[in-house]
């Protein structure tokens, strides 16, 4: 069998064979996989050209839907992915943080839609004013980038991979073309026919390049955005590529790093915290064999501690079973391949010249329920590193397998020169249940750090542990780790919009943005916004409110009810050197009463006020002063039915503009509501 690749909307076989795909348990050959006479020039046009416009024409909303029927899909169909899994050495667990980890990244992003607009571009933050008059302001969008996003990927997770990436670009509105590593490539492209046989995507946003790709960053522009996850070395030549640097193209750079669990000096033997650094070093050391870009490379422990950590981590590792995962009782499978084996055992050879090897023998293990040198098997293996500021090579060397070393630390500080020792790290967990320890450690390391875990037992339960990264936080590092960043939630989508400042009228910008900015055009609504269903409603039209004068009576009266007696409400006599010249109505008296100032009372399409954003008081009232409300459409955003049951809405937000007298305003806020539609089959 050979893997195909999926470009120009079909599925291709490619010239030759650029490698062999073998089963990394029994050593069977799967397929064969080649990447060989494709055109990438074709391939990335075809993705601006055929996949962009599609995604650009959908709103966030959208995207994010597509995003969630995908994820249940894939959810739907999740155990055709975990035999072929199986093939890469991976154990059930290993194939569920690969598998379900993978989708469970469409789910988060899906879930982003609910932070940005019904728009296919994002509006960035709050105007800018530019004149006096307020005729002239600035604001920011940011829009799809008009490329296309080329992930090139690890081996270690075929299938999380792509996923966690792809995500992203397409909740920006960006198609993707991606190159999983060619020796795991056979499980990328299954998920791939998965997802191209749905047709949930629209045509061109997504594409596949099963073999070496050579080239295929010879045709990037400045509008689109290459990812790289592997090695540093790597990653570095492509950065470097000519292409990539005359046409400024974005490069994210993932790559392997000597990450650290450290243990807190609190932590001792016969403590919950103890225990837990225990089993987290050991799950780090065994789980996907090792072959993580976030697992635990250096143990960082209290130099009186030392012996007592090999000892109960050697007693952990010795429970170990390594073989096929199929088999009851076995904890570890096998590397990816072969070459992978070669590529650990030359590391670790290099790390025994500088380090004491106190556990695991390369050439001396037991495997249950397979043939050891058919297979792609590798055991744990511990070092001990006694001098680490002067024997480097735990702060240089990466076997990217089940190896990890002990080094001591005397204090904080000397720990944390150890982390800076590692020239940059994905993620450093330190286990410690003293919070001031915690807090004096986090925040000298983490300049070189991209995430920190602090673990102890108040949240181990629910804790994701170490090596997990969350597709709402940001994944990446400084330095050796590559100085990028994925995922991140809404910072992750925005790595491929354009971030554009704009400049109008206040009415012009309006009319960009979709949101209502002041000095923009107010027409008075007739009827009142509360009667209007929310496909009747206009960005701008304004209710006038009646006016209220505002007496101590009412002052007194919220008082009595709301229970705030703040002084600066009910006792005059304590108004020196204050702000006030005397008794000051509540904010939220204002409000309340604005609230009752635009309020429709009757029963309309406004199902409800869930919430109130953005609430400021401006100006202090004064028993005397008349207040109205300028009450505005601010912003739409459409709403999904959750099922046939539910009734069809929109959430509108609305200005409240609270003015007295003199015009000025005392107060603002936005608050939310649910507005009914017209149309309850939308």
């Amino acid at each position: 069998m050979k893997t195909k690749n999926y470009v120009l909307g079909n599925w291709e076989e490619a010239d030759g064979v650029e490698l062999t795909h073998y089963h990394s348990i029994t050593g069977e050959q799967i397929s064969t996989c080649s990447s060989k006479g494709l055109d990438y020039y074709a391939i990335l046009d075809y993705g601006r050209k055929v996949g962009g416009p599609a995604l650009r024409k959908m709103t966030f909303q959208d995207r994010g839907r597509m995003l969630k029927a995908l994820a249940l899909h894939l959810t739907s169909i999740k155990k055709k992915f975990y035999g072929l899994s199986a093939a890469t050495g991976a154990t059930k667990i290993d194939s569920w943080i690969d598998i379900e980890g993978g989708i469970g990244n469409l789910f988060a992003n899906a879930s982003l839609r609910r932070q940005f607009p019904d728009l296919p571009y994002y509006v960035d933050g709050s105007a800018a004013p530019l004149s006096k008059e307020g005729t002239f302001i600035g604001h920011h969008i940011m829009v799809p980038k008009k490329g296309v996003a080329v992930h090139i990927n690890a081996f270690n997770f075929p299938i999380w991979g792509m996923l966690e990436k792809i995500a992203v670009n397409l909740m920006a509105g960006v198609p993707a073309v991606v190159k999983p590593s060619e020796f795991t490539s056979y499980l990328t492209e299954l998920m791939v026919k998965e997802i191209i046989a749905s047709k949930i995507l629209p045509e061109g946003s997504l594409q596949l390049v099963s073999g070496l790709g050579r080239g295929i960053l010879d045709h990037v522009t400045n509008q689109d955005v290459v990812t790289f996850t592997g090695s540093a070395k790597t990653g570095k030549v492509l950065k470097s590529l000519p292409n990539i640097i005359e046409e400024s193209v974005p490069f994210n750079l993932e790559a392997d790093s000597l990450n650290a669990c450290v243990l807190g000096q609190d932590a001792a033997p016969g403590t919950e915290e103890f225990d837990l650094f225990i089993k987290e070093v050991q799950r780090e050391i065994t789980v996907k064999t090792g072959q993580k870009c976030t697992a635990v490379r250096r143990i960082i422990v209290p130099a009186d501690l030392v012996d007592d950590v090999q000892k109960a981590l050697i007693g952990r590792l010795s429970k170990t079973t390594i073989g096929d995962p199929s088999v009851e009782g076995v904890r570890m499978g096998a590397l990816a391949s072969k070459e992978q084996v070669n590529r650990v055992k030359e590391n670790v050879e290099l790390l025994m010249t500088n380090q004491d090897l106190v556990y695991g023998n390369m050439n001396e293990f037991e495997v249950v329920g397979a043939n050891k040198e058919k297979g792609a098997f590798f055991p744990p293996i511990l070092f001990r590193n006694d001098d680490p500021f002067n024997k480097t090579l735990v702060h240089e060397v990466e076997a990217f397998g089940p190896v990890s070393t002990i080094v001591p630390y005397k204090n904080i500080d000397e720990a944390v020169e150890l982390i800076e020792m590692g020239k940059g790290s994905l993620v450093t967990s330190i286990v410690t249940a003293n919070d001031k320890l915690a807090t004096d450690f986090v925040t000298e390391a983490a300049h070189m750090n991209g995430r920190m875990l602090v673990l102890n037992s108040r949240c181990a339960k629910e804790s994701t542990g170490h090596g997990s990264p969350m597709p709402l936080l940001t994944h990446g590092g400084p330095g050796r780790a590559g100085g990028g960043e994925e995922m991140g939630g809404k910072r992750g989508v925005m790595h491929y919009l354009q971030r554009t400042s704009i400049q109008g009228h206040p009415q012009t910008i309006t009319a960009i943005t979709k949101q209502f900015q002041v000095g923009a055009d107010q027409p008075d609504s007739q009827p009142h916004v509360f009667r209007k269903h929310f496909e009747e409603l206009e960005i701008g039209q304004t209710v006038f409110t009646h006016k209220h004068t505002v007496t101590t009576t009412d002052i007194v009266n919220f008082a009595n009810v709301s229970g705030d007696n703040f002084y600066a409400h009910m006792d005059e006599t304590s108004l020196d050197e204050t702000i006030f010249e005397e008794r000051v109505a509540h904010g939220y008296f204002i409000l309340s009463k604005a609230a009752g100032l635009f309020v429709d009372p009757a029963k309309g399409p406004v199902l409800l006020n869930y919430g109130i954003d953005e609430c400021r008081f401006t100006k202090p009232v004064y028993a005397g002063a008349t207040v109205g409300v300028r009450f505005t459409v601010k912003e739409k955003i459409d709403q999904e039915k959750r099922d046939e049951e539910d009734i069809a809405k929109g959430i509108v937000k609305f200005l409240v503009d609270v003015y007295d007298e003199t015009g000025e305003t005392v107060a603002l806020a936005t608050i939310l509501t649910m507005v009914k539609k017209i149309n309850q089959n939308s």
